[in-house]
């Protein structure tokens, strides 16, 4: 049985809970003072009750990181108050989720929540909940409403050269009320007229600042040093070289990288974010600039210059790094690492591929010089491709069946779109429906049309994709051996790690197979499956005989048995290499990535010499 959840034992009493935004800052007393008249007028039942307290916020009702109304949570938890009274649903908050859930956690806790402007509104009642619900979505919405009113005049502001945020270190902000401008500008501001200026001083503490970072000789320390020994500060107080708890001079590097960095400097907006972007050079600002645009792209190259730490070489190049493998009793694998041990005894020293802490080497020529033969054995004979090119549409109906199924689910929807937009054309011209509905539904209706016929478009080039990226593999496959030898070390370790997953060694150094990466280890799959004559299960007989040439070989229709429907897949392999050293990746886990632009990748460093 479910755990009934104990009430608190309640202080008898009420507690009022009010909330200012922080766009009405400009009169917090007066809004407050309309919601204690709105509680003290509506809800005159609760006369009776005792005063408790009051929490008071001036602070977005969109954020639940608010103190007094976490601290009225808290209380709450504890029993201090039996009711709370709020104006309406809007000023407990405008977040529906955290709002609700507030509210019902205090119902539970058997604390009565009512607002001023629906007194008789309930939240413990399923219907008042609802209606609740409602009302607080309403506030979310306008909530958004106006946020998205709020980020487009700031967006139009920010294209015509202005800025709406606090300027930067080395300017101010600057306002005018409206009655004191030119009738001319009533129409372009609100109360007042906002720009921004040059600080009358702290704009040449900036101007020395980047004259000492186009000398390209000062580090960032250097130039906070100079800085404080002509006493310049940040305009917030903050010293460019501060003092730490040991008494060492820490320089301020971070506000020179920001300013260093900020295009508001040169005179242009510039803004990234989920709403605007703005790049460089484009809107040029309506403030004076402390430095010119090419001095602030000077010092960008300069800063670039600095920060650029190139890749250390490496001593030894090892060609197999990270991708040999010792395979021990019972198949085990043991990737191995590379050293050379014996570097001081002999010139140059010999590299390995080796166990850590053990007598197990392997000189990494001998194992090097053994790939190019094994590359030049990795391909498909030429009148196999055809089968090969079926079997991969075979596998690709089978695994992408949900795909098929999507693709008929959207020609439906397609087809009923039609409709949709036909029947509506009737009640327009036959049943007499206003324009504005019929403009509005047609509107829509093409739209979903559209997102339909996007979404076929997008199936349909995919199909096609398969076996266009299939015959490219099997070019990579049918040159990589010829081209591989006649490109430099670095290019090949290159090519390795685009076609090969793992070069697997025996005890006595011999590669015993190269473990391919996809799709060239689908092609593997098809050639295990004919030596040992087994076919894949999911590719039956029945799926190739009902949709004829497209799917299966032909040849198997007349033939009764049932292993002639498997694939007559041949790979030119050395006779040593027995089929169970194959490696037996699951067809299902190539079509879930298909990973061929590997193959693009590779053809293009195969083209390289």
């Amino acid at each position: 049985m479910p755990r009934k959840r104990t009430r608190l034992a309640t202080n008898p009493g009420f507690v009022t809970y009010l909330r200012t935004s922080n766009e009405e800052v400009q009169s917090p007393e007066r809004s407050q003072e309309a919601q204690r008249r709105d509680i003290d007028q509506r809800l005159i039942q609760y006369h009776q009750l005792p005063h408790l307290g009051e929490y008071v916020d001036n602070f977005t009702g969109t954020s639940a990181d608010r103190k007094n109304y976490q601290r009225l949570l808290t209380d709450a938890r504890k029993g201090s108050f039996s009711h709370v009274f709020a104006s309406v649903p809007d000023r407990f908050g405008r977040d529906d989720v955290e709002a609700l859930r507030a509210i019902d956690e205090m119902t539970r806790l058997g604390i009565c929540v009512r607002f001023a402007s629906h007194p008789e509104l309930d939240p413990g009642d399923p219907d008042d909940r609802l209606y609740l619900n409602i009302l607080f979505g309403m506030a979310k919405r306008e909530s958004a409403v106006t946020a998205q009113r709020v980020r487009g005049g700031m967006l139009s502001k920010l294209l015509d050269g202005g800025w709406p945020w606090k300027a930067p270190d080395g300017y101010v902000n600057k306002e005018m009320r409206l009655n004191e401008v030119g009738r001319e500008e009533h129409h372009k501001h609100a109360r007042y007229k906002r720009w921004i200026e040059r600080h009358p001083e702290q704009w040449k503490v900036w101007r020395y600042a980047w004259d000492l970072l186009l000398e390209d000789g000062p580090a960032y320390s250097d130039i906070c040093e100079a800085l404080s020994a002509r006493g310049y500060r940040l305009l917030s107080g903050a010293p460019f070289m501060r003092i730490n708890r040991r008494g060492r001079r820490v320089p301020n590097q971070q506000a020179l990288s920001r300013a260093f960095h900020n295009w508001f400097y040169a005179g242009w907006v510039v803004i990234e974010n989920e709403w605007a972007n703005i790049p460089p050079k484009t809107v040029q600002g309506q403030w004076e600039p402390i430095v010119t645009t090419e001095e602030f792209e000077l010092g960008l190259s300069i800063l670039a210059r600095r920060n650029y730490k190139p890749t250390p070489r490496k001593e030894t190049f090892y060609l197999l790094q990270g991708m040999v493998h010792l395979e021990e009793e019972g198949g085990r694998l043991t990737r191995l690492i590379c050293s050379r041990p014996n570097r001081k005894r002999t010139p140059n020293g010999v590299a390995y591929y080796c166990i850590p802490s053990s007598d197990i080497n392997f000189p990494c020529q001998n194992v090097d010089d053994q790939l190019p033969a094994l590359l030049r054995d990795i391909q498909v004979e030429p009148e196999l491709v055809p089968r090969i090119r079926q079997a991969f549409r075979s596998d690709v109906r089978y695994y992408t069946g949900k795909q098929a199924r999507e693709h008929e689910a959207l020609t439906e929807a397609l087809h009923r779109s039609h409709e949709k937009e036909l029947n509506l054309w009737r009640a327009f011209t036959e049943h007499g429906m206003r324009p504005q509905i019929y403009e509005k539904l047609s509107r829509e209706y093409q739209e979903d049309r559209q997102r339909v016929e996007l979404a076929l478009k997008a199936i349909e080039q995919e199909n096609r994709e398969y076996i266009a990226d299939l015959d490219f593999a099997l070019k990579v496959i049918s040159e990589i051996g010829a081209r591989y030898v006649q490109q430099s070390e670095q290019r090949k370790r290159a090519i390795l790690r685009h076609v090969v997953d793992k070069v697997v060694i025996n005890l006595e150094g011999m590669v015993i197979r190269l473990e391919l990466q996809r799709p060239f280890t689908y092609l593997r799959e098809l050639a295990a499956e004919n030596r040992s004559g087994k076919r894949h299960a999911k590719r039956d007989c029945a799926e190739c005989h009902q949709d004829g040439d497209d799917v299966g070989p032909l040849e198997a229709k007349s033939n009764g048995d049932s292993v002639a429907c498997s694939l007559q897949v041949g790979l030119c392999t050395p006779i040593w290499r027995q089929p169970e050293h194959f490696p037996q990746t699951s067809t299902t886990n190539f079509f879930q990535h298909l990973i061929f632009p590997q193959s693009a990748k590779l053809l293009r460093l195969s083209n390289k010499r």
